[in-house]
């Protein structure tokens, strides 16, 4: 991928590096850029959370 110019908050013009985010799917990982809209879509619109298992071991010491 060639670098692009951006222009940041300050007025500055910025050569920044696009990265490629990759994604597993039914076990191979593919990159997000060769999905077709739906999946792209589907993809974005993902609510992640963390999980912590100190509250359950807490619990049940």
């Amino acid at each position: 991928m060639e670098p692009q110019i951006f222009i940041n908050e300050n007025g500055v013009e910025v050569q920044r590096t696009p990265c490629e985010i990759y994604t597993r799917v039914m076990g191979y990982h593919r990159p997000v850029t060769h999905f077709n809209i739906g999946k792209k879509s589907e993809f974005y619109s993902r609510k992640y959370f963390k999980t912590t298992n100190c509250c359950f071991i807490e619990e049940y010491k």
